[in-house]
Formats: C-alpha cells, sequence, structure tokens
C-alpha cells in the first residue's frame, strides 16, 4: 500500500513539476475568458506561440524557449510583420553602397521615377514601425527587390522564409523594381533596377484557407489561395528578433552588418509610439501597433514598458512578434504569436474578429506571461 502511495506521489511531482516547467501548457489553461476561447479550440483558431525567457548570467544570455503548436508546415498569412526583415536589410544595403563608394545613408533623399515627391530610408522606417505603412515598406521592397531579400535572409541562417510581393496598388506583383533616384553630395545617384524571380507555389500544408472569398467584389465560392503570398513562419521570426537584441547569441558571420548608431535608431523605431512619432494620437493611440498586454485598451502604455515588435494584421490572420523589457521591474522577454479569427470562412471580405477576439487573445497572452515574469523574479 505504502509503496503502492510514493509511486502515486512520484508520479504527481513529476507531473507537477513538467506543469510548472510547461508555462504556455499553463497558460492555455486559464479561464479567463479572453484566452478560454481560443484555447479551447486552437485547431480553428490555427494558434501558434513561442516565448523565451532570457536568463542573463555573468554577461552570459541564455533562452528558455517554450512553444505552442508550432509548426513551419502549417502556413498562416504573416501580413505587416515581413516589413521587419525588410526595415533590417535596408539599413544593411546602405552600408553595401557606402562600401561601393556611393555616398548613401539613411537620411539620403530620394524619389521614385516619375513621382516628385522626396523620401528617405530612416523616415520610410519610422513609418513602417510607428503605423505600419505599406507605401513606405513599398518602397524600401524596391530598394532591395525580391532575390536580395531572400538570399540575404538565407546567408544569415533565417529559414524557411519567402517575401514575394508588395502590399496592394499597382504592380504589387510586379517581379521588376521601380527606379530610386538619390540626391547625394555627389549628384543625383540612380539605383540600378533588378529584374527578379517570379516565386513558385509554396508546397506546405494550409495554404488553400476557408471555403470562399472576395474579389471585384464578387464572392467566389472556392477556397483562397495563399500559394504565391508571403511566407514567414514565426519560428523565423523569433529568431530574427533574437538575432537583432542578442546578437552576441549567433556566429559573427550571420550578424547584421549594421553600425551600432544605426541598431539603435531601429530599435527606437521599433519601440516608438505614434504619437511620439507625430501621429494623431486619437486615430493611432499606444496600442495601434502593440497588441501584446495594450492591445485590447486605449490607454497610454507606461514609460517603464518598451516593446519592441512588429505585429501584422490581414485576412483574419492576427500575428505579433516582441521584445517586451519592464525597466521598473526588471523583466524581459521574448513573445511571437499568430492566430485566425475569420468565423465565417469568408477571405477579403473585411469581416474578421479582430477587436473582439483576436486582439484581446493577444493582450490578455502578454499579460498573463509578465505576471508569470513579475513572479519569477520575486
Amino acid at each position: 500500500m505504502f509503496k503502492y502511495l510514493s509511486i502515486v506521489a512520484i508520479f504527481l511531482l513529476i507531473a507537477s513539476c513538467s506543469m510548472s516547467q510547461n508555462v504556455l501548457k499553463q497558460v492555455s489553461l486559464s479561464q479567463n475568458s479572453k484566452l478560454s476561447e481560443v484555447f479551447s479550440n486552437p485547431e480553428k483558431y490555427e494558434v501558434q506561440i513561442i516565448y523565451s525567457r532570457i536568463i542573463r548570467t555573468d554577461g552570459a544570455v541564455e533562452f528558455e524557449d517554450y512553444k505552442y503548436r508550432v509548426d513551419a508546415e502549417a502556413y498562416f498569412y504573416p501580413a505587416s510583420t515581413v516589413k521587419l526583415p525588410i526595415a533590417v536589410l535596408s539599413l544593411e544595403k546602405v552600408n553595401e553602397l557606402s562600401e561601393e563608394g556611393i555616398d548613401i545613408y539613411k537620411s539620403t533623399p530620394y524619389h521614385l521615377e516619375n513621382d516628385s515627391i522626396n523620401h528617405s530610408i530612416a523616415n520610410d522606417i519610422d513609418a513602417i514601425f510607428a503605423v505600419s505603412d505599406n507605401d513606405a515598406y513599398n518602397r524600401l521592397f524596391e530598394f532591395l527587390g525580391q532575390d536580395y531579400i531572400n538570399a540575404k535572409l538565407k546567408s544569415k541562417g533565417l529559414a524557411p522564409v519567402r517575401i514575394s510581393h508588395r502590399f496592394s496598388g499597382e504592380g504589387s506583383g510586379d517581379t521588376l523594381t521601380k527606379q530610386m533616384i538619390f540626391k547625394t553630395e555627389n549628384g543625383e545617384f540612380k539605383l540600378p533596377v533588378s529584374n527578379n524571380a517570379k516565386a513558385d507555389s509554396l508546397m506546405i500544408h494550409d495554404v488553400i484557407k476557408g471555403v470562399g472569398y472576395i474579389e471585384n467584389e464578387e464572392k467566389v465560392d472556392e477556397p483562397f489561395s495563399f500559394a504565391f503570398k508571403n511566407y514567414f513562419p514565426l519560428e523565423t521570426q523569433h529568431k530574427l528578433m533574437k538575432m537583432l537584441f542578442f546578437p552576441g547569441n549567433f556566429p559573427k558571420s550571420k550578424n547584421f552588418h549594421i553600425e551600432p548608431e544605426q541598431m539603435e535608431f531601429l530599435k527606437q523605431a521599433m519601440a516608438t509610439l505614434p504619437g511620439e512619432a507625430g501621429y494623431d494620437e486619437q486615430e493611432f493611440y499606444d496600442s495601434y501597433g502593440k497588441f501584446f498586454i495594450y492591445g485590447d485598451s486605449k490607454e497610454r502604455i507606461p514609460s517603464h514598458i518598451k516593446i519592441y515588435n512588429k505585429v501584422g494584421y490581414a485576412y483574419g490572420t492576427l500575428t505579433e512578434t516582441a521584445y517586451i523589457t519592464d525597466e521598473k521591474n526588471n523583466i524581459e522577454f521574448l513573445l511571437s504569436a499568430s492566430l485566425l479569427v475569420n468565423q465565417n470562412g469568408i477571405f477579403n471580405d473585411g469581416v474578421y474578429e479582430y477587436k473582439h477576439l483576436g486582439i484581446p487573445f493577444l493582450a490578455e497572452l502578454g499579460r498573463e506571461l509578465h505576471q508569470k515574469e513579475l513572479k519569477r523574479k520575486k
């Protein structure tokens, strides 16, 4: 009898330890309605989550990674999260051009052919993170080109990934980049255009979704194909965040060729709130592009909380990848998550459950993990 009880006790102890270690499993069992509706049917909502605790010891950094239903073969539309690698690679390309003797900097004015409006790489990056500006992304897409983007990401060990298109507008699927003219100190410099390879069809799970879609204001009663869309799996997103904020944990050959001042600029842009960037705070409130912890509130984000992130939402899919710090409580962690909230299964109809289901889920997920970090620090 005692032997039997001892075995049971040991089993319960092991189970208890396992549960305490599996943080995301704990969160998935939460009774909070903002979480439970989604976690009660994770397959329907295509939930994927990665959470990394950051352990600092004697100057070294280690990660405790926790994953929930993460699968690079299970496709989700990454939407604006692809703007993050495009911003990073644009700074790297500026340096490459400089090394070739072309005096282009992130602040150098440029305009597109047949367009008189001046822009700069720095302003485009600011707009990408402050309000997720699609036009700014499209211009940086012209600056880089698909082939350069994908080759560079692969060379850094960031895979799988495939960036294949601009966002909306004329020429969104064009493989030829537009002419960019920079106004350098030595006169105009015309960046050579590039003709890029056409994207192949993605051969992974779940690229065909739903029961219908809207095209040219007409409903098509067929599943919607994402086979030629951008592909940026959660693990690749999460790894990119690690590489940006903890480059010492990766081989120097894989680090981004970005100057310290440029990296500081990039990180500041990632954390800057719309009002701090000069946008109307009534329209672009603090959490406009910060879903974790604060997404379901329009209140101001406390100054001691910094969220270095990129969100994406389109076709009913919500995604965020972030490095979150709480300076007052000496907390830091990495969090990436994605879910689909498209109850009617119709894509491109604009009818998605972002506000009452998707964003509250991501906000509460961030709060739960922030609370667990607080408890861990005590």
